[in-house]
């Protein structure tokens, strides 16, 4: 009888999400083939063996029923602090972002931002539905969230505490955080920035004001930026050809194969080919907004709204960044940058998306003020 439940859940997945991510993988394969120069090796054959496992592992998730992600929705979180922890007090002196588990090596700060969205969904569906806004909650919902980011923070990896801070506000904001809340808010963390500058790394400082003046260190800090606008706008209107990328085979274009790889896209399929990647990202964080809004648990909501902002940012950091809008960070493009921890991520956050359009009808068990 289980068995059989199973297939009707399978049966049941969204077979139109699936084919986007194929679409996008499909495109990670063909991408990182060019990036080697013509070769299934090292990145294309690693990275297409990955997204079968990923796959995988998603459709283990989406016929989980999602009253079990939603009991369970507290462990990922205090896995991801427990995996921080170690990797600060395993640590030596400098930037350290990798776990080496044996086997695998994983970025815990990667898989702590699908954790956030979990513990942080779960928080928000146990409260009273008259309690979401106010500000107590608010702030609770904020220093639940500490823990991780100021553990990513002391690696240090500015760029993922800041996604992490950006997913808890979102999260907030649609939990039903007051306009004037918000606003204050803002101003508030611009009133902080000039403290934020003066307790950043050199390395960081340096990485803003280059943004700002590439030509402050052309062959230096601002050479990855100089050297990714060179390739997108060669590359023109229909690009040069696949495999024909001369910025990136001529290895001008440094990190090609991960966080520059919709910059070598851009060169060797032009504006064409560019814009055809961010109309896929598109329709399927669209896609994934009205799986949503068709949840029936606040739960279901928050879960698939907090995973489509974080794919947002995902695609926004990095393009803006190989583009020049952005300073230059450790942002992997989602399924198509070769790389496991982003990959794995992602793959978790769509299986749970996956769950959660199947078994959107559920009602959940409220548990309200549980945390006060």
């Amino acid at each position: 009888m289980e068995n059989f439940s199973i297939i009707k859940k399978l049966l049941k997945i969204d077979w139109l999400l699936i084919i986007m991510l194929i679409l996008l993988v499909s495109i990670g394969c063909l991408a990182l083939y060019s990036a080697a120069g013509g070769d299934w090796n090292p990145w294309a054959n690693r990275h297409f063996q990955r997204s079968i496992l990923g796959f995988s592992l998603a459709f283990v998730i989406a016929v989980t029923d999602i009253k079990i992600i939603y009991k369970y929705a507290w462990v990922p979180f205090i896995i991801s602090i427990i995996l921080l922890l170690i990797l600060y007090l395993t640590s030596n002196s400098g930037v350290n972002r990798w776990l080496d588990l044996g086997l695998i090596k994983i970025q815990p700060s990667e898989i702590a931002k699908i954790s956030i969205i979990l513990g942080l969904a779960r928080y928000f569906h146990d409260i009273n539905i008259r309690d979401y806004g106010k500000i107590l909650y608010s702030l609770l919902a904020l220093l639940i969230a500490l823990p991780i980011i100021i553990l990513t923070v002391i690696q240090p990896d500015l760029g993922t505490a800041v996604m992490q801070i950006l997913i808890v506000a979102v999260l907030i904001f649609l939990a039903g955080l007051r306009i004037w809340l918000l606003t204050l808010s803002v101003v508030g963390v611009i009133a902080s920035l000039p403290l934020i500058w003066f307790n950043l790394h050199d390395y960081q400082k340096q990485r803003i004001l280059t943004h700002l003046d590439p030509s402050l260190d052309s062959l230096g800090a601002g050479y990855h930026i100089n050297q990714s606008k060179i390739a997108l706008g060669s590359g023109s209107i229909f690009g040069k050809g696949f495999l024909n990328g001369s910025q990136s085979h001529l290895d001008f274009l440094p990190e090609k194969q991960t966080d520059f790889i919709f910059t070598m896209i851009g060169e060797e399929f032009g504006l064409a080919g560019a814009l055809f990647v961010l109309m896929i990202f598109v329709l399927l964080m669209l896609y994934c907004t009205i799986i949503s809004f068709l949840q029936s648990s606040q739960f279901g909501r928050l879960l698939c709204s907090g995973i489509v902002f974080m794919l947002f940012s995902y695609v926004f950091v990095n393009v803006g960044m190989v583009s020049g809008l952005l300073p230059v960070v450790g942002a992997p493009l989602p399924l198509i940058s070769y790389g496991g921890s982003s990959m794995l991520t992602i793959f978790i956050s769509f299986g749970i998306i996956l769950s959660a359009s199947i078994h959107r009808f559920d009602k959940l068990e409220i548990k309200s003020n549980k945390y006060i």
